[in-house]
This record gives structure tokens, C-alpha cells and sequence, in this order.
């Protein structure tokens, strides 16, 4: 009589599989713990790749990789200037007076509140709904609260933030120096079977990622002036606080549109309470997305990253989730490494020949 014999994973199988969850388990605990030192790690690494190509042009115009850093500070250094002298009193002007007209916004969504449901009428005021209205009402001052301290913990973040942003420049300024020395290393380690197709895959992801985030730091920074000085001609509370979040919020993919209209609307509604100012500030921003949907885009993403849009979702609320902004803004970069890799696994060039 025969025996079935049922395949088990040997034992040292067991071990590895038991040690990379180890491994990751201790990767995540150190990186909720190194949280700050990683994120000014991410922001130097982009802003790395993002003054990479105006460093490699000055070398093929024949000027030393020092010289070409030198004069790239130099220039980063007059715009910072501009930057603090212009933009950034600007800037704090426009939070000051958000977070003084704040309790008035508050204020006047209680107001609201009342009015509806005095506007209720007798036939639907039930002890349901009035309690639901009630409860509603009350939560408004909790709300507050809660806005209130996220308020402050976002300033208070900044604040400890200005050490990043003081580092950053210099971690740019070595990764920017030692790029060649680490690529070279890198690719020293690499299997000699492999090394072909390893770096040529990293050719593919390194001209899908780096065009997509440069042209996206393009397109939020056109996004967020045309949304400035719309909202400015328009006559709408805290252009500025609207404007950088609208660039911010192109970021998102699909929903990045209506999310970057809300802030907009909720201040002319505050202002005037009209529909004639809410439809005014709808078209502004229907034409800005329009611009930036069919003429932007079409010029700055040169090559598009093709990937499906239920993916795409995904992906930014999954490494959203879990990472924060850093998810949202490198989860189509990541999605495009998997799907060129995925590609090349699925065509066989893993497969030994």
C-alpha cells in the first residue's frame, strides 16, 4: 500500500520565514520610532532626485560636479532669500489670521446649526430627530476643541520641523556629491547573471519615478499660483492657506480635485453666504483643473506610468495610511517599480536560460 507523502516546508524554510517576519516586525518599530530622522530623510532623498538633472546637465556642459554644486546652492540660496523676504511673512500673515478667525468660523456654524433646526418643521421634530439635532449641536464644541488643538499641533510641528529643514540642505548636498560613489557600490554587490537586467530595470523605474515627481512638483506649484490669485481676484478669506493646500491636494489622484475646492468653498460661503460667490469660485477652480488636466499635464508627464486606476487608489490610501503624506506622495512611484518589475518577472527575464 502506498504512502502519500504531504510536502512540508523544511525546518531551515521555517527559520527564514520566521526571521524575515522578525525583520520586518523590527523594520516598522524602528521606523514609528525614527519617524522624524526618516522624514527628513525622504525629504532630502527628493529634493536629491529632483536637482540631480540640473547637476548632470552642467557636467555635460563640461562643468566639475563640485562647481556645478556650488553654483546650484548659490542659486538655491537667492531664492531662499526671495523666499523668506516675500513669501514667508506672507504666509504667516495669512495662518495668523486663520487661527484668530477661527473661533468666529465656530461661531457661526453653531448659528447655522440653530437656525436648521428651527427651520424644522413640527411634523418631522420627533424625539429621534431632535435628539439626533441635539447631539449634533452639542458635538460642535467638542469639534472646536479638537480643530483647535490639531491647529496647534500642526504649528507645533512646524516648529520642530525647522530642524529638518535646516539639515536637509546638507544631506542634499552628500547625496547629490556621493551619488556616483554610491551607485557604484551598489552595482558591485549585484549577482554578475543578473546585473544586466537588475540595472536596466532600474533604468525604467528611475525615468518612471523621476518624471512623474518632478512633474508633479510642477503641477502643484502651478496648481497652488493659479489658485492663489484666483481666490485673490475673487476676494475669498486666506487665499494663500487655500492655494497651497489646492497644490497640496493635486497630489491625490482623481479625488485631489474636490478635496482642494472645500477650503475655498467654506471660506466664500462664511464671507457672503451666497450661491453667487460659491458658483464663482467653482468655475475658478473648474478652469484650473481644466488647465491642468489638458495642457499641464499633457506637457509636463512626458511618459504616463499606465496604471490602473483601482490599483492606484489603493496604493495611495493603503501607504497613506501607514506612512502618512510620504504614502500619498510616493505611492504611484512605488506602484510603477512593482508594475515594471511584475513585468519583467512575468515575461521570464528572472528565469535562468
Amino acid at each position: 500500500m502506498e504512502h502519500i507523502h504531504h510536502a512540508h516546508l523544511p525546518r531551515n524554510d521555517y527559520g527564514k520565514l520566521i526571521a524575515m517576519i522578525m525583520l520586518f516586525c523590527l523594520l516598522a518599530i524602528s521606523g514609528y520610532a525614527l519617524q522624524h530622522t526618516i522624514s527628513c530623510f525622504l525629504l532630502s532623498w527628493i529634493i536629491a532626485y529632483l536637482l540631480d538633472p540640473l547637476v548632470v546637465n552642467a557636467e555635460r556642459r563640461g562643468i566639475k560636479r563640485n562647481y556645478s554644486l556650488g553654483l546650484l546652492y548659490v542659486l538655491l540660496g537667492v531664492l531662499t532669500v526671495f523666499f523668506m523676504t516675500f513669501i514667508v511673512p506672507a504666509l504667516t500673515i495669512s495662518w495668523n489670521t486663520f487661527v484668530r478667525d477661527l473661533p468666529t468660523y465656530i461661531m457661526k456654524i453653531k448659528q447655522m446649526a440653530q437656525e436648521w433646526k428651527a427651520l424644522l418643521p413640527d411634523r418631522y421634530g420627533s424625539d429621534e430627530i431632535q435628539w439626533l439635532i441635539d447631539k449634533a449641536s452639542g458635538n460642535i464644541d467638542t469639534a472646536a476643541e479638537k480643530v483647535g488643538l490639531r491647529v496647534y499641533n500642526f504649528g507645533t510641528r512646524i516648529f520642530f520641523n525647522l530642524f529638518n529643514i535646516i539639515l536637509s540642505p546638507i544631506l542634499v548636498f552628500f547625496m547629490l556629491y556621493y551619488k556616483k560613489t554610491v551607485i557604484e557600490t551598489v552595482t558591485s554587490w549585484l549577482p554578475d547573471g543578473r546585473r544586466a537586467l537588475i540595472l536596466g530595470i532600474a533604468h525604467e523605474v528611475d525615468s518612471s519615478i523621476g518624471g512623474y515627481l518632478r512633474g508633479q512638483v510642477a503641477v502643484s506649484i502651478i496648481v497652488a499660483v493659479l489658485s492663489t490669485v484666483a481666490l485673490l481676484v475673487l476676494g475669498i478669506p486666506h487665499p494663500f492657506f487655500c492655494g497651497i493646500f489646492a497644490g497640496a491636494a493635486s497630489v491625490l489622484p482623481f479625488i485631489g480635485v474636490i478635496i482642494a475646492t472645500l477650503p475655498a468653498l467654506f471660506f466664500a460661503w462664511f464671507k457672503v453666504q451666497t450661491t453667487a460667490l460659491l458658483g464663482q469660485t467653482i468655475m475658478a477652480f473648474a478652469v484650473i483643473y481644466f488647465i491642468e488636466g489638458y495642457i499641464i499635464k499633457p506637457l509636463v508627464f512626458k511618459e504616463s506610468m499606465n496604471l490602473n486606476p483601482l490599483v492606484t487608489i489603493i496604493m495611495v490610501m493603503a501607504l497613506g495610511e501607514t506612512l502618512g503624506f510620504w504614502g500619498i506622495l510616493l505611492a504611484l512611484p512605488i506602484a510603477s517599480a512593482i508594475k515594471i518589475t511584475w513585468g519583467h518577472f512575468v515575461r521570464g527575464d528572472f528565469t535562468p536560460r
